[in-house]
This record gives structure tokens, C-alpha cells and sequence, in this order.
């Protein structure tokens, strides 16, 4: 397993310090006047395609180890190549979109269903239960219900990620935490191949953030959020699938900032009458970032402000992610403890949002 995540970190950072090396030019196509924009210059935005590369390789190497006699025990057999395949059509469409900024909203998310559909089809993937008898008996009843969750959370996790890929280092080490989050589950429930894979994608994450964080000369782009999105979603569900001691709302208690934030935005746009599809400057990160960081910094360069600036607004969200991260390691088997947390974080995130909105942050929060 180790050697295959440093596969997967040394790949993934050589790709994408070639990308910043000789893909600049594809970076001056993402317009200035960009509402997610809080950077100056121009960044390439192609850090999902070095994430494929560093996934790809490592993955692959695990089948052929599995097939030489697994030594390891890692036990990756040819249903890796199936993951592979669900998780093409959403990166290709990331990455299709970061190099030309002209595939619409509902091409891409037309693919990331399409990853869906495959993880169905391909990988006879389904949820279960969802730890509510009578809802865990309709999903036995009607087998659909289960395929229908794991569309929805294989076509709506990337977007999630996308949504929250604002800052350097943010969705990156979100994606990280999270994986690791969840590779330490999988290995409490003796799941070593799922682990694997999972601690494979923290390693190539690793990779990209170190061009990524905190000097910022490579982003993510929709490729990298996309990525991230569908094979933790394939994790997510895989975990309850095939460990029946997880609880199913373990993998959400761990994803509940990402979902949270698109069901908010969702529902913020909705109030004012526009499109949910439609880009805005309203999210969480970025009130933190103008309202609480924005002031601490001041000088003459202000690209190297932008810089300061951007790079304090992440850890503020990896603390919160924490806050979710650590009671799902400490109570991953019990359902009803889950929930409760979900429903806490639902209830700080509005009351957060609602303190940062109307300026009534504390002091010691800015310092």
C-alpha cells in the first residue's frame, strides 16, 4: 500500500509541475471579470489531469501486484479497471472544461451522471440501507431506490467539490482529509483493498498541493473537483456496501461541508429567484475571505495581498471540516450519534454564515 501512494505522489507532482511548466498559456481563456476569481495572473487550472495520471498509475501497478501474487495483499483485482472507467467520462469533462471554458453546465453534469449510470452497470453498486428500518425495508423492496441514491451522489459529489474548490489548498485538503477519514475505517473493517485506494487518491492529492498550497501555481479546475467527487463517492458507498458494521451515515457526516454548501447555495439562489447553476460570490469561503481575512492584510503589492489572503481563508474551512471529520472516525458505527452531528453542523453553518453576513464576527476569530 505504501509504495503505491508514493507512485501515486511522486506521478501526480511531476505532472503537474509539468503542467505549470508548459501549460500557462491555456490559463489567460479564464476570464478576469469570473465571480470565483481571487487570484491575479494566470494560473493553469489542469491539476485534474495530473490527478488521473497519479491514480491511474498507482491503481493500475496495484492490479498487476494482485496479479503477480499480491505480496502486499492489497488485493486490487480487474474490478479497479471498472472504477477507472466510471470515473473517465467526469474527468474527461472536467478536464475538457478547463482547457476550453466553452462545455455548458449541463454537459458536464450530463457526465458525471454518466459516471453514475457506470457505477451501477459496471460495478453492481447500490445503498443498502440508510439506517432507518422502514426506509431500509422500501430499499429492499424496491431495488431502484438504492440505484437512484447512488446516481445522485456520484453525479452530485463532483459539483459539491467544484463549489468549494475556491481557495488554494481548500477542496484539495478537504480531499485529503477526507480520504484518509475514510481509509482508516476501511481498515478498522479490514477492507485493505478499498484503503488502498482511497489512501492512493490523499497521495496524489498530496502531490498537487505542492504546487497548489500556499504558492498557488497550479489550480484544481473542474477536472480536479470532479475526480475527487466521484471516486469518494464510489468510496462512500463501497464502505457501506460491503462493510455492513459502517453506518451509511458515516461517509456523509464526513462529506457534510461540501454537501451542505451546494444545498445552501441551492436554496439561497432559489430564494432570490435565479439559477442554482449560476456562479455567485455568496458561498462560505468567500464571505470568510473578504469580511474576516480581507482586513488583516495590508501593503502595497496587491497581488502578493491577494496571495496572503487567499491562502489564510482555507485553514479557516479545514478547521471546520474537522469539526465533522473527527466525532465520524469516533463514532462510525452508530447511527444515531451520526445524525446528530449532520444536524449540528447544518445548524453552526447557518449561524456562521448568518454571524460573517450581518458583521458580527468575534475579534479573536480574525487574529
Amino acid at each position: 500500500m505504501m509504495w503505491l501512494s508514493v507512485v501515486a505522489f511522486v506521478v501526480a507532482a511531476l505532472a503537474a509541475g509539468g503542467v505549470v511548466r508548459w501549460a500557462r498559456g491555456h490559463a489567460a481563456k479564464y476570464a478576469d471579470a469570473m465571480p470565483q476569481r481571487f487570484h491575479e495572473g494566470d494560473i493553469p487550472r489542469l491539476g485534474g489531469a495530473a490527478l488521473l495520471l497519479g491514480l491511474a498509475c498507482s491503481w493500475s501497478l496495484g492490479m498487476v501486484q494482485t496479479a503477480l501474487g499480491d505480496p502486499g495483499s492489497v488485493n486490487l483485482g480487474a474490478w479497479v479497471g471498472g472504477w477507472l472507467m466510471v470515473l473517465l467520462p467526469a474527468a474527461v469533462g472536467g478536464i475538457a472544461e478547463d482547457m476550453t471554458q466553452r462545455l455548458k453546465v449541463y454537459y458536464r453534469l450530463g457526465l458525471t451522471a454518466l459516471s453514475g449510470v457506470l457505477a451501477v452497470l459496471l460495478l453492481d453498486m447500490t445503498v443498502p440501507r440508510l439506517g432507518w428500518p422502514w426506509f431500509d425495508a422500501l430499499l429492499l423492496a424496491a431495488p431502484w431506490l438504492g440505484w437512484g441514491i447512488v446516481l445522485l451522489a456520484v453525479a452530485g459529489l463532483p459539483h459539491a467539490f467544484n463549489i468549494i474548490d475556491g481557495y488554494n489548498g481548500l477542496a484539495g485538503m478537504v480531499a485529503l482529509i477526507v480520504c484518509l477519514a475514510m481509509a482508516h475505517v476501511a481498515l478498522q473493517v479490514g477492507d485493505r483493498a478499498l484503503a488502498t485506494l482511497l489512501v492512493c487518491t490523499a497521495a496524489a492529492t498530496g502531490g498537487f498541493l505542492v504546487w497548489n498550497y500556499p504558492r498557488g501555481m497550479l489550480f484544481a479546475g473542474d477536472g480536479g473537483a470532479y475526480i475527487w467527487g466521484v471516486v469518494i463517492a464510489l468510496a462512500s458507498i463501497s464502505l457501506v456496501q460491503r462493510n455492513p458494521d459502517v453506518s451509511p451515515w458515516f461517509p456523509l457526516l464526513l462529506l457534510i461541508y461540501p454537501v451542505w454548501e451546494t444545498l445552501f447555495s441551492i436554496y439561497r439562489k432559489l430564494a432570490r429567484g435565479d439559477s442554482p447553476g449560476m456562479a455567485d460570490a455568496l458561498h462560505l469561503h468567500q464571505l470568510i475571505y473578504r469580511r474576516i481575512v480581507r482586513s488583516v492584510f495590508h501593503g502595497d503589492d496587491e497581488a502578493q495581498q491577494m496571495l496572503m489572503r487567499n491562502n489564510r481563508t482555507s485553514p479557516y474551512l479545514w478547521a471546520f471540516t474537522m469539526l465533522t471529520v473527527v466525532p465520524a472516525v469516533l463514532f462510525w458505527r452508530n447511527t444515531g450519534a451520526l445524525i446528530a452531528f449532520c444536524a449540528l453542523f447544518g445548524i453552526s453553518y447557518v449561524a456562521a454564515y448568518l454571524a460573517i453576513v450581518r458583521f458580527k464576527v468575534p475579534d479573536w476569530i480574525k487574529r
